[in-house]
């Protein structure tokens, strides 16, 4: 199985941490890149090594996950790199803001470390070429 390269932004340093522990206990090899913001993640994107999924947090300062799906989702370069919002909000607005920008996945933020590599590996097993998101399958469902 090839190793998969995955981003995570969040401006939140124990947000950070915690999803770089799950990381480390899924049965899946995955180089991760974390990035306190948006403006790195968008900085890092395209240099190598490119993701293959990216996980992004809403609410950071400066450009905020919605600036940043929008400038992914526009990008020409970018634009098929599928992109899981990793949340706390479950605002119903907010998912269909989401969904209408281009995101490919919603999660809102689980609270036990055993939901939160649940949905990372529910996230990475996605055949993200021949899934398309709806209002029926964009949300994580624990």
């Amino acid at each position: 199985m090839k190793k998969l390269t995955i981003f995570y932004t969040d401006d939140d340093e124990d947000d950070l941490s915690i999803f770089s522990d799950a990381v480390e206990l899924l049965s899946q090899q995955v180089d991760l890149q974390t990035y306190s913001g948006g403006e790195k993640l968008l900085n890092a994107v395209n240099y190598s090594p490119r993701p293959n999924l990216i996980f992004l947090d809403l609410n950071m300062p400066g450009k905020n996950g919605f600036d940043v799906l929008h400038e992914l989702k526009g990008s020409e370069e970018n634009k098929d790199i599928p992109v899981v919002i990793f949340s706390t909000s479950n605002e119903p607005g907010i998912i269909a803001k989401c969904l209408a920008l281009g995101a490919n996945y919603f999660i809102t933020k689980p609270v036990l470390m055993k939901d939160i590599i649940k949905s990372i590996e529910y996230a990475i097993a996605i055949n993200w070429k021949e899934f398309i998101p709806d209002s029926r399958t964009f949300v994580y469902k624990t």
